[in-house]
């Protein structure tokens, strides 16, 4: 399989250098993508890079995850209107620690393989290096009106918010980077977003007048949405690779929502699924859209390999918790996190478990205690139609709550007709 074939036919390329397909072909090739480390987890803005680095292994070549502890000191000006905060060494390292964790369900770090995937931290060789020696061994070879033409630099200055002096040698830095694995690591290609395309050849442009080498580069497009909004971007914020700050079940509800469009770009980028493959799932899923066929597929491949096949189900069976699929057994075997985030805006009250022990007449909770009705006679109506349910179980006026009952030991899930929830927290 060659690398920028597998990449072209998917719409992963965005800029490469001349002569980048004929060092591929010639030899194994270490090639690294920088990663900041301002955070514990990655996000799925950042799968487009990590799925390049995976192509890169799966077609024989060395993967190289840099870490930017350095970098991530000083922050790139790619894309920001404003200077990063800068963090330090100990949480740095945390955050490199969480990181490589995530990369390890993509990419395989097992030494004993020729063409391992290795993770390595800028701020290993930054840290003893002093700023005259930096002065004299890197800046000296790049002038001002060059590092002024990059497109980073220029809109910030154009925006009228300046630059820091810290920022505006971040591509030096990034560019010694390069240098330093060309003469370390043998590291002969450098990918990255196609915002990275100035910063990515500064380096090309040091290896090449300070140590007289040829390196290479390649960039992949930013992803966008057909409709124009940042590609995972929600209201909550960024869609995190991290359980803990996105659910498993909010990270499948993400793909399973995307547009018909999106997902058709989609589903090339970020799975492995050959051309023949997505080509039939294109065609499958253009004949009876409402199936949702590539959201499906994507949904599944994704959350299974960025979580797990147990995670996937649970998520599975949560989105049809909604559309009157689900069980009470499917209820109490949710956890907490998923619970809430299957019925995240869902309206609730809280209410004290005392109030439990007390046997109030159902009526009188679903309006006194709780207001999820606004009068006795709709409560009872409904009640005697068989249209109130609780944890999925029909009710009816004579039912009488219990905190067995309690799902995850807190929480009533009421429901009115088909669609209409309401969530009870009992503290």
């Amino acid at each position: 399989m060659n690398f920028i074939e597998e990449l072209r036919w998917r719409g992963m390329i965005h800029d490469v250098m001349p002569g980048t397909d004929e060092q591929l072909s010639r030899e194994m090739t270490s090639a690294y993508i920088g990663y900041d480390p301002t955070s514990d987890s990655l996000h799925i803005g950042n799968l487009a890079s990590i799925m390049l680095l995976v192509h890169f292994q799966r077609t024989g070549h060395k993967p190289i995850v840099l870490v930017g502890g350095a970098t991530g000191m000083i922050g790139d000006p790619s894309g920001k209107s404003e200077e990063r905060n800068l963090l330090d060494e100990t949480v740095l390292r945390h955050n490199q620690e969480c990181i490589k964790k995530q990369l390890s369900k993509f990419l395989d770090f097992r030494a004993e393989l020729p063409n391992a995937a290795e993770m390595v931290n800028n701020y290993d060789w930054m840290k003893e290096f002093s700023f005259l020696h930096f002065l004299r061994d890197v800046g000296k070879h790049l002038t001002v009106n060059y590092m002024m033409a990059k497109d980073s630099v220029k809109n910030r200055m154009e925006s009228g918010s300046g630059i820091s002096f810290t920022e505006f040698t971040y591509q030096l830095v990034q560019g010694y980077d390069f240098l330093w694995l060309y003469e370390n690591k043998k590291c002969r290609l450098q990918m990255g977003g196609s915002d990275q395309w100035g910063n990515i050849v500064t380096g090309t442009e040091l290896i090449r007048r300070k140590a007289g080498g040829e390196a290479y580069a390649l960039t992949c497009p930013l992803i966008t949405k057909s409709d124009g909004g940042k590609f995972g971007k929600t209201e909550a914020g960024n869609v995190w690779l991290d359980a803990k700050k996105t659910s498993p079940y909010k990270f499948y509800q993400f793909w399973l929502n995307t547009s018909d469009t999106d997902a058709e770009e989609y589903i090339k980028k970020f799975t492995l699924f050959p051309k023949e493959e997505i080509d039939n799932l294109t065609i499958q899923h253009r004949e009876a859209p409402h199936l949702r066929t590539l959201q499906k597929a994507l949904a599944k491949d994704i959350t299974i390999r960025v979580h797990s096949e147990e995670d996937y189900h649970t998520a599975l069976e949560a989105s049809e918790i909604l559309f009157g699929k689900g069980t009470t057994d499917t209820l109490k075997n949710l956890s907490e996190d998923t619970f809430l985030s299957v019925f995240e805006g869902v309206p609730q009250c809280v209410i004290a478990k005392s109030e439990l022990m007390n046997n109030i007449p159902i009526v009188d909770f679903l309006t006194d205690l709780t207001r999820i009705f606004s009068s006795k006679s709709e409560a009872r109506r409904m009640l005697k139609e068989g249209c109130v349910f609780m944890n999925k179980e029909k009710i009816n006026e004579s039912f009488f709550l219990s905190e067995p009952q309690l799902l995850n030991g807190k929480y009533f899930l009421f429901q009115k007709g088909k669609k209409n929830y309401f969530l009870v927290k009992a503290v």
